[in-house]
């Protein structure tokens, strides 16, 4: 029987959210499993001590563990890159595949690539984080994709474990508050808040194609294994949407 091609997500520590949505995700594609490496992240902020909890090595010491499981592609499931900048999260993906030898990515270079293949020139932006990091987020969008950010919904919150605890009907009002205008897609960052769970309802009540920081990541991963990613079925439009040349 052939072996399975196999995906290590690099996860924060005190998320617990992203690995519930993925085993979801694939509970009907027997071709691919998930593997996860944890390291330390519990605050979301642009204060010095949180920012050294990206600092590359203990994300390469995770990754090195994910290597010996023999997977096919190491995937960073997080955002910092959002307010770090993309170059540094291609910076980590080269030390990675350097360290390791195996291909690697990260949520955010995996929304830049679904906005550029599917022609993604607006969105609007919701996440849990602070005013301050969405702008950034915003600006990295901007100066890498060519996408610009028309409404932005935050909840001020820095606490990662406090993310996953956030509510539908509050997920719900962000949405709802940034849809007033119009864009191209609703863009969702970051991986330990739930939208994902009910990407079905939210494009379709408010017709925009999500790309949540997990659902374009798990699209990338599937890619990058040769495997086509409209196997996923339910998890958001980007899975079945095919490039649209410039």
């Amino acid at each position: 029987m052939k072996e399975p091609k196999k995906i290590g997500m690099l996860t924060p520590s005190s998320n617990t959210t992203l690995e519930p949505i993925c085993s979801k995700m694939l509970y009907n594609v027997p071709e691919v499993t998930c593997h996860y490496g944890r390291f330390e992240v519990t605050k979301i902020s642009l204060e010095q001590e949180a920012l050294s909890q990206f600092d590359f090595e203990p994300m390469l010491k995770a990754a090195e563990l994910l290597a010996h499981a023999e997977v096919d592609v190491i995937a960073w499931n997080g955002t910092s890159g959002g307010w770090l900048g993309f170059d540094v999260d291609q910076q980590l993906c080269d030390a990675i595949t350097k360290r390791t030898g195996i291909p690697a990515t990260t949520s955010m270079l995996s929304q830049v690539r679904a906005f550029k293949e599917h022609n993604i020139k607006s969105v609007h932006l919701v996440t849990p984080y602070i005013p301050e990091i969405n702008q950034l987020i915003a600006e990295q969008y901007r100066k890498h994709c060519n996408v610009e950010t028309i409404n932005i919904q935050g909840l001020g919150q820095t606490v990662n474990r406090s993310f996953s605890q956030v509510s539908q009907d509050r997920i719900e009002e962000q949405i709802k508050a940034v849809a007033v205008s119009p864009a191209e897609a609703l863009s969702v960052v970051c991986t330990n808040f739930p939208a994902v769970d009910k990407v079905k309802y939210y494009e379709e009540k408010y017709n925009l194609p999500m790309y949540d920081t997990i659902n374009v990541l798990m699209w990338e991963c599937l890619i990058m294994v040769d495997l086509d990613p409209s196997v996923i079925k339910g998890w958001g439009k980007v899975f079945s949407r095919v490039k649209v040349n410039n």
